[in-house]
């Protein structure tokens, strides 16, 4: 699975656990919504800057964001080798 996937997956995720709308995280990290949109659904890729936006907007570090990413990676790797 594409990397933009995987980060879109787990910004929607933890969006959802901090039950926010795209709207409202649109306007803690001063991102445009359907640049969150675009984002969420891997059809965009996020800069360094973004990830900073959104993680901050988030309560969270830049680095668990990133990291969250990659166990994500990881598992989804894992699934297609055990399949």
């Amino acid at each position: 699975m594409a990397y933009e996937i995987e980060f879109g997956l787990t910004l929607q995720a933890l969006r959802l656990k901090q039950n926010l709308s795209q709207s409202e995280l649109s306007k803690l990290s001063h991102l445009d919504r359907t640049f969150i949109s675009l984002l969420e659904r891997g059809i965009r890729q996020p800069s360094l800057t973004t990830v900073f936006q959104l993680a901050f907007a988030l309560k969270i570090k830049p680095s668990e964001l990133i990291i969250k990413v990659e166990n994500r990676v990881r598992r989804s790797r894992w699934s297609r080798l055990k399949t």
